[in-house]
């Protein structure tokens, strides 16, 4: 499966628009983190835990994305993004979504 953030995919001929790809995981704050976290406040810089937490997310969500697009029959999802949400306090929804299509690829230039 082919994702790019792009409208196309070079060497290659969008024949057909399937529909929208998504995928999205809704994600809780962990006690033991929010600690960590509150430590990292105090002193400052990076807070790790919730950077490895929201990267799981988004994997997680391009995962289900390209699950989404599978049955929907696509070789590839174009112009994909993130969005990601509050759902209540302490969580967030992670979305991937992009256009799920149809691929044909191009005749190299000179050949039949």
């Amino acid at each position: 499966m082919i994702i790019t953030t792009t409208e196309t995919v070079p060497g290659h001929e969008i024949t057909e628009i399937l529909d929208i790809a998504r995928g999205s995981t809704i994600r809780a704050r962990h006690v033991g983190r929010d600690i960590m976290a509150g430590f990292k406040n105090l002193v400052g810089g990076e807070i790790s835990e919730y950077t490895k937490l929201l990267a799981q997310a988004r994997e997680q969500a391009i995962e289900r994305m390209i699950f989404d697009a599978e049955q929907l029959g696509a070789d590839a999802v174009v112009n994909v993004r993130f969005n990601t949400s509050a759902v209540m306090q302490a969580s967030s929804e992670i979305l991937a979504y992009g256009t799920a299509v149809k691929l044909r690829k191009r005749e190299a230039r000179g050949e039949k």
